[in-house]
């Protein structure tokens, strides 16, 4: 027996777009299903002949096959056995189509979610707090559970009642082509009960928005653009134990003296001309609020760079770990001379100029003359 043209099959001419045999392949599937075709004998066998002849168009590769050597391409019509075609082909494109219109571009169903809403809060502190850690009282705004209505939503507490749309099931069923889906209630939006008298506190929302006092403790060694999370501080969801998270996001403030770069600190110091030729020790604040020495090599130039080890900021969540405080020297030129020690300058220019001469160093002039 012949097999019938796929292209007549369908009732679409040749050289039919995708979309055309994909739309004229939905109508005849819908037209031809054995559901609604009980009393008709040949249905069944016509509604596979749809699916054959589909799976063969609908395939680019298949179909240029077909257009060229008709059926004989499939080994005498039996290449959509050959070809691994078992009719899941032609449904999962219609049951994509379908599903499509009850999800979200994420994939996630429609269906109301019943946690609350994750919070976030920008929280300022200073470089002194970050390096001890602190902790702080902050409010926030979150929602609520309404205490007019005990979060039911419906005035003076009163339970809702049963959604006549689903009868309480929070679901409903459309019908799609020549398939029946199950769907979230539009009117409950799958809640399954609906509130008549909406409490006027909380507008039948069951929650409000209040200012909550909440104590967030700093870990010491934080830094700017990090997160706390505070698990169940955001918004009240609609059911109970349903609460969002609340997430602190910090930032520390610039700090006039210091410079961080992530667990190192960074300081400028001006030291006298005399003690960046001769050496010395010059004493530099700390961010711990203490004081400390440093030793300056002799003949330091300005730009030279000093590091104190473990005098940076704590590295967090690392105990007893902690960056360097890198310091950077510039060298003061001295300013509101009296006239004494122009004199000595001047007297130093001298015998300067005259030891290049006889190859003596700037450093063994000035200390002739300051020894």
């Amino acid at each position: 027996m012949s097999k019938l043209d796929y292209y007549n099959v369908l009732g679409v001419p040749r050289g039919a777009s995708g979309p055309e045999i994909k739309k004229a392949f939905r109508k005849k599937a819908k037209e031809l299903h054995p559901d609604q075709n009980k009393d008709t004998p040949n249905a069944e066998a016509k509604f596979k002949e749809v699916n054959e002849a589909y799976d063969i168009l609908k395939d680019p590769r298949k179909k240029e096959m077909y257009d060229r050597f008709g059926h004989d391409a499939f080994h005498g019509g039996n290449g959509a056995a050959h070809h691994g075609f078992t009719g899941q082909g032609a449904f999962s494109d219609i049951f994509q189509d379908i599903f499509r219109d009850f999800m979200d571009p994420g994939g996630r169903t429609s269906q109301r979610s019943y946690r609350g809403s994750d919070l976030q809060y920008e929280l300022s502190i200073s470089l002194e707090e970050a390096y001890t850690g602190v902790k702080k009282r902050i409010r926030v705004p979150v929602l609520t559970i309404c205490d007019s209505c005990n979060g039911t939503g419906a005035e003076d507490g009163a339970e809702p009642t049963i959604c006549p749309t689903c009868g309480g099931s929070g679901k409903t069923r459309v019908q799609r082509d020549f398939f029946r889906v199950e769907t979230t209630c539009g009117t409950c939006r799958g809640q399954g009960k609906v509130i008549m008298n909406p409490c006027k506190a909380c507008s039948g929302q069951g929650r409000v928005r209040k200012e909550r006092t909440i104590e967030v403790e700093i870990p010491a060694g934080v830094d700017s653009g990090q997160r706390i999370r505070l698990g169940g501080r955001g918004d009240e969801g609609s059911r109970p134990n349903s609460a969002g998270d609340l997430y602190i996001l910090i930032e520390v403030r610039d700090h006039r003296e210091f410079e961080r770069s992530v667990n190192h600190l960074r300081c400028n110091i001006h030291i006298p001309m005399v003690t960046a030729t001769l050496g010395g020790e010059v004493e530099i604040n700390t961010i711990d609020g203490g004081r400390t020495k440093v030793k300056i090599p002799p003949e330091s130039q300005t730009g030279k760079r000093l590091r104190l080890s473990g005098k940076g900021m704590p590295k967090l969540r690392a105990e007893g770990a902690y960056g360097d405080l890198l310091i950077d020297l510039f060298v003061q030129t001295p300013v509101k001379l009296t006239s004494r020690q122009k004199e000595l300058l001047k007297e130093f220019g001298e015998i300067n100029a005259q030891s290049e001469g006889e190859g003596k160093g700037i450093f063994k002039n000035i200390k002739d003359l300051w020894g």
